[in-house]
């Protein structure tokens, strides 16, 4: 049981409404992992311990907004997927989130448990890949260094 724990898709919720993120965490416990956090406070200390595919925040909350706290944690976690919920249509925060956020998708509460659902999915779709793109990445420039390391050999010799 254990081993399918560790295999399901890590999210960090992030809302300042404690009856969403009770509402998220009952809707979506049985298929994904589920981390809550009342602040931008909480949600940055959740990321200090552990591992995070997807991080959905609120837009409006007292201390930060969700586009502050996405744009706070890029360059210590730039690997999770972000998504952006927010109860109101705000043009400058689409801006702000996809331009200072990085955010991969923005939603409006109350959201929809289906598409949010397939949001999660493509999410940790692209999420993966890139970890892949990463890892191939490595492997690539690992080969070309011992590629070098043997056409150095040789010329010497």
């Amino acid at each position: 049981m254990s081993t399918q724990q560790e295999e399901k898709i890590r999210i960090l919720y992030v809302d300042d409404e404690e009856n969403n993120l009770q509402a998220f965490k009952a809707t979506f416990r049985r298929d994904y992992k589920i981390f809550l956090a009342i602040s931008a406070k909480e949600g940055t200390e959740i990321l200090e311990k552990e591992e995070i595919d997807i991080i959905i925040t609120d837009q409006r909350m007292p201390e930060k907004t969700g586009v502050e706290f996405l744009e706070s944690i890029i360059p210590f976690y730039p690997q999770p997927i972000r998504v952006l919920l927010t109860g109101y249509t705000d043009v400058q925060a689409v801006i702000d989130a996809i331009n200072k956020g990085q955010v991969y998708h923005y939603l409006t509460k109350p959201w929809e448990e289906d598409y949010l659902r397939t949001v999660i999915k493509n999410a940790f779709e692209v999420y993966s890949l890139r970890r892949e793109n990463q890892r191939l990445t490595n492997a690539l420039l690992k080969a070309n260094e011992q590629l070098e390391f043997l056409l150095r050999q040789n010329l010497l010799s």
